[in-house]
C-alpha cells in the first residue's frame, strides 16, 4: 500500500473506551458533487471519477435532445423562396450622369424555365438524378447522419469543404432556405429536411427540386434543360440523357459536354454506375449506353444582333470579379450599368453597317468576309464608349474588337516614337528618310526596308521625325527602332495596355506583331489621357437588387508616360492629319485630331486610330479567309484600288466621329497640350546610308505627284468631293447651268480626268445648277470606271510600306 494515494483509514479506539466518546464525533458528511475528489491526492484528485463522466454525457445527451426537440417543434418550414421568379438582371446603357442608367441594353434570363409536372417524366429520369445526387433519396427521412457527420470530420480537419447534405436538403436550400454555409444553417436545413420528408411525398420534392436547380446554359428546369441540351421535351429523354443532365447539377458550367467533354463523360459514367448499384438500371443495359450528341448551344434573342457583342462583354467583365457565378448574374436581378453611350453606339452601328452596305463607297460593296471593327474609349475613365464588334452576335460569335488578333501597321510606330522621346530624343531630330534601306540590325541588312510608293518606295532626304510621322517613313522609324531598341518599343505598347505578346525585333515596329483593336484603342486613349493609362472597361457600376452599390471599376488609372513625352508624340500625330496620310478623310473634320494610319503586308489589316482629348477611337478592317483560317488580302472595292489605312477605315473614322462631334457631350472643341519639345534643339543622327550620289529630289517626282480620278462625270458633289480628297487633293465646286446633268451632279472636271497633277492640287468641280426650264432627267454621259488611282503616298503601312510592297520585310501570316 505504500504506493497509494488513498488515505489512511483512522485508527482505531481501543477497548475501554466509553461508547459515548465515539459519538461526540460523527462521520463527515458526503457532499453531493465530491470535486475535487477528497479522497484522492495528486493528479487523481482532479480526475473526474467515471460516474461524473457518466452523468455529465448522459446529461448531454438529454439537453441535445431537449435542445433538437425544441428546434424541431419551432422550425417550420417557410413560404417557398421565389426560385421560380428570381428576379431578372437588367443591363442599360449609360445615363446623363454618371453611375445613372440609360435605355435598356439587355436582360440576362427571366429564367429560361418551363415547369413540367414529375409524373409525366420517364422513372429513370427521377433515378437519374438520386444516382448522381443522393442514392439514398427514396427510402431515407430526410438527412444522412453519416453523410452529415463525414462532411464535419473533413471540415474541421481543414480539409477542402465538403457537404453532406441529401437530395431533400439540397431541395431545402434551393426552394426554401436558400444558401446555407454555416454550422446552424445546416443543422436548420436537416430538420426541414426531416419535417418536409413527413409531409411532402418523394414524388413532389423530386418534382420540384427538378424544376428548380440551373443546367447551365441559361436553362432552369429539366423541362428547360433537356431542349438546350438535345432539343427534345424531358419526357423524351433517353436514359443516357437523363444520366448526362444528372452529372452536369454539380457544375453545369464546366461539366458542359460543349466545354469539357472529357469531365461530362466521366460524370456520366459515374451516374449510370450508380443507378446499376442501386437497382434502376441492369449490367446489361448500363453496357448499352452511349455517350449522348447534345445540339450545338445557340444563346437566346438577348444576343441578337450588334448589342449582343456588348451583352457578352458585360457577363464577363462582371464574372470576372469573382463576385458572382453565371448563375447568380440571371438570379440575383442585379442593376448594371454600362460605360456605353447608346447615341455614340448607334452611330458606331450605322457608320459600320454604312461602310459594308456600300453607302460609304457609293454603292459599291466590300467582300462579304470583311471584317470591321469600331472601337471608342474615354481616356478620363477607360470606359468603352462605343464597339462595334461585328452585324449579328448570335450569327458570329467572335467580337471582332476583342477577339480577332491582326497586325498593328504603323499604327505601331508611335510606340517606338514615344520610346524615343523617353530617351531624349526629340522631334527635329533628323534621319535619313531615302528609300530603300539596309540596316546590319535588320534582317543581317540582307533585306531592304522601303517605304510607300511605287518601285522603290518615295524617297524624303533628311527629314525629322514630325515629318517621319506624318508621312509614315518606314525607313526612318527603323532607324529610330534599331536606335531606342525594339525592346523598349514593346515595353511602351504593353505599358499603354497592349495584352497580346509581343516580338523585340527590329521591324516591330511596322506592325508585325498581332493586337486586339480593342488593346490598341486603350493604348491611344492612354496618349489622350497624358500618359495615364486605365485598362479599358465596360461595367460603370453594379447595384443590388435592393439598390445598394455592389462593385465599381477603378478608374483612377496609373501613370506610365511623362507629360511633355505625350505632349510631343501627340503633336507628331496631329501631322498626320493635318499634312500627312490622314489628311485627306480627317482633316475636315475640323478640329484638332491626334491619329495614325496603318496598313499590313499585302493590306490584310488596315487601321486608323486617332483622338481627341474626350475619346480615342480606332478603326480596323480585315478579311477572313475563304476556309475560315487566317485572312486574306482585303479585296479593294468603290474609289480604292487597294485597302490601306488612309482609304475605307480613314472613311468609315470620320464619317462616325462626324456623328459624334455633334453629339453635345463631345461637341466643344479641346486643345491638346502644347508641343514639350523634349530633347531641345534638334539633334543629327548618323545616317544608315550615305547620301545616295543621285539626287535624291528625283526619286519621288512620280509618287508626288496623282492623276484626277475618272468617273467623277455624273456623280454628287458629295460624292466627287469624296474621291478627290481620296486621292489627296483639293475640292473646289463651281455651279452651271446644264439641261442634260441633274442638278447637284458634276458636269465636268478641271483638270479633267486623268490629268496628272502634284498631290494636294485643286481640281475644280463643275456641278449642275439644273437646266434653265425643267426637263427629264438624262442618264449620266458616262458611267463611272473603275478607280485606277494609287492609295494617298504617305500611308506607311506595316513591314516595309503601306501597301505591303513586294520587296517587304515579310511578316507572320495573321490569324484570327
Amino acid at each position: 500500500m505504500a504506493g497509494s494515494t488513498r488515505r489512511a483509514a483512522p485508527t482505531r479506539a481501543p477497548r475501554g473506551t466509553r461508547r459515548a466518546s465515539t459519538r461526540a464525533t460523527p462521520p463527515e458528511k458526503r457532499k453531493f458533487w465530491n470535486y475535487p475528489r477528497r479522497e484522492h491526492r495528486g493528479v487523481r484528485r482532479w480526475l473526474p471519477s467515471w460516474r461524473v463522466v457518466l452523468g455529465t454525457f448522459i446529461g448531454g445527451i438529454f439537453l441535445l435532445l431537449g435542445a433538437g426537440a425544441a428546434a424541431f417543434a419551432f422550425i417550420n418550414p417557410p413560404d417557398a423562396l421565389a426560385e421560380v421568379q428570381f428576379q431578372t438582371t437588367t443591363v442599360y446603357f449609360a445615363g446623363a450622369e454618371p453611375g445613372q442608367p440609360g435605355e435598356v441594353m439587355g436582360t440576362f434570363a427571366k429564367q429560361k424555365r418551363e415547369i413540367v409536372e414529375y409524373s409525366t417524366l420517364p422513372e429513370y429520369v427521377g433515378q437519374a438524378v438520386a444516382a448522381g445526387e443522393d442514392k439514398t433519396f427514396f427510402t431515407n427521412r430526410g438527412v444522412s447522419i453519416t453523410g452529415m457527420a463525414r462532411a464535419f470530420i473533413n471540415n474541421v480537419q481543414g480539409k477542402p469543404t465538403q457537404g453532406g447534405s441529401t437530395l431533400t436538403q439540397q431541395y431545402v436550400e434551393r426552394y426554401y432556405q436558400n444558401t446555407t454555409k454555416d454550422y446552424w444553417g445546416k443543422a436548420k436545413e436537416a430538420i426541414l429536411a426531416v419535417k418536409l420528408s413527413q409531409s411532402e411525398s418523394k414524388e413532389q420534392i423530386m418534382g420540384r427540386y427538378l424544376n428548380t436547380i440551373y443546367f447551365g446554359r441559361d436553362s432552369y428546369g429539366i423541362e428547360a434543360a433537356s431542349k438546350s441540351y438535345f432539343g427534345k421535351p424531358a419526357a423524351e429523354m433517353s436514359v443516357s440523357e437523363a444520366a448526362l443532365l444528372a452529372a452536369l447539377i454539380p457544375s453545369p458550367n464546366n461539366w458542359d459536354p460543349a466545354v469539357s467533354p472529357e469531365k461530362s463523360q466521366q460524370r456520366w459514367g459515374i451516374v449510370l454506375d450508380s443507378m446499376v448499384d442501386s437497382g434502376w438500371l441492369s449490367a446489361s443495359d448500363r453496357a448499352a449506353q452511349v455517350f449522348p450528341t447534345t445540339i450545338e448551344y445557340v444563346k437566346s434573342e438577348t444576343y441578337r444582333g450588334p448589342n449582343g457583342y456588348l451583352l457578352e462583354m458585360v457577363e464577363n467583365e462582371l464574372l470576372a470579379t469573382n463576385l458572382w457565378t453565371s448563375g447568380e448574374l440571371r438570379t440575383k436581378g442585379l442593376k448594371i450599368v454600362t460605360t456605353v453611350d447608346q447615341s455614340v453606339q448607334q452611330a458606331a452601328v450605322e457608320s459600320a453597317e454604312g461602310l459594308r452596305s456600300g453607302a460609304l463607297s457609293d454603292g459599291a460593296v466590300p467582300n462579304e468576309r470583311l471584317r470591321v471593327s469600331v472601337v471608342s474609349v474615354d481616356p478620363a475613365t477607360g470606359g468603352i464608349v462605343a464597339l462595334y464588334g461585328g452585324p449579328d452576335y448570335l450569327a458570329d460569335q467572335k467580337n471582332t474588337a476583342t477577339f480577332d488578333k491582326v497586325q498593328a501597321g504603323s499604327t505601331f510606330k508611335p510606340f517606338a516614337l514615344v520610346a524615343g522621346l523617353q530617351e531624349g530624343i526629340g522631334l527635329s531630330t533628323r534621319f535619313d528618310g531615302n528609300s530603300p534601306q539596309r540596316f546590319p540590325e535588320w534582317e543581317g541588312g540582307t533585306k531592304d526596308v522601303r517605304n510607300f510608293g511605287r518601285g522603290n518606295g518615295q524617297s524624303f532626304g533628311q527629314i525629322d521625325l514630325v515629318k517621319a510621322t506624318a508621312d509614315s517613313v518606314n525607313t526612318v522609324y527603323a532607324a529610330l527602332n534599331i536606335k531606342v531598341g525594339p525592346e523598349n518599343t514593346a515595353r511602351v505598347a504593353t505599358e499603354a495596355g497592349i495584352t497580346t505578346p509581343l516580338t523585340s525585333v527590329p521591324s516591330n515596329v511596322l506592325g508585325s506583331d498581332l493586337v486586339h483593336p480593342l488593346d490598341m484603342t486603350g493604348a491611344y486613349a492612354t496618349f489622350a489621357a497624358q500618359g495615364v493609362q486605365r485598362t479599358p472597361h465596360i461595367l460603370q457600376v453594379v447595384e443590388n437588387n435592393d439598390g445598394t452599390v455592389a462593385w465599381q471599376p477603378d478608374t483612377a488609372g496609373r501613370p506610365v508616360f511623362a507629360a511633355d513625352v505625350m505632349a510631343d508624340a501627340t503633336y507628331a500625330m496631329t501631322q498626320v492629319v493635318e499634312q500627312g496620310s490622314g489628311k485627306a478623310q480627317i482633316a475636315r473634320l475640323g478640329r484638332p485630331i491626334a491619329g495614325k494610319t496603318g496598313t499590313s503586308t499585302d493590306n490584310k489589316s488596315a487601321w486608323f486610330i486617332g483622338y481627341v482629348p474626350q475619346l480615342a477611337t480606332a478603326v480596323a478592317l480585315s478579311q477572313q479567309a475563304q476556309d475560315g483560317r487566317g485572312l486574306d488580302s482585303i479585296e479593294a472595292w468603290g474609289d480604292y484600288s487597294q485597302i490601306t489605312g488612309s482609304s475605307y477605315p480613314a472613311v468609315l473614322w470620320a464619317d462616325y466621329m462626324g456623328k459624334v462631334f455633334a453629339n453635345p457631350r463631345f461637341a466643344q472643341v479641346e486643345n491638346f497640350p502644347p508641343r514639350a519639345n523634349v530633347g531641345g534643339r534638334p539633334t543629327p543622327t548618323a545616317t544608315a546610308t550615305e547620301e545616295p550620289t543621285e539626287a535624291p529630289p528625283e526619286e519621288p517626282e512620280e509618287p508626288a505627284q496623282v492623276q484626277v480620278p475618272g468617273g467623277l462625270v455624273g456623280r454628287t458633289e458629295a460624292d466627287a468631293t469624296g474621291v478627290l480628297q481620296g486621292a489627296g487633293l483639293v475640292a473646289s465646286v463651281r455651279s452651271e447651268q446644264s439641261a442634260s446633268v441633274p442638278a447637284g451632279r458634276v458636269i465636268r472636271a478641271e483638270p479633267g480626268e486623268g490629268s496628272t497633277v502634284d498631290s494636294g492640287a485643286t481640281v475644280t468641280l463643275i456641278v449642275s445648277s439644273g437646266a434653265p426650264s425643267p426637263s427629264p432627267t438624262p442618264a449620266p454621259t458616262q458611267p463611272p470606271p473603275a478607280p485606277t488611282e494609287e492609295p494617298p503616298p504617305g500611308d506607311g503601312g506595316g513591314a516595309g510600306g503601306g501597301g505591303g510592297q513586294a520587296g517587304a520585310v515579310p511578316l507572320p501570316t495573321q490569324r484570327p
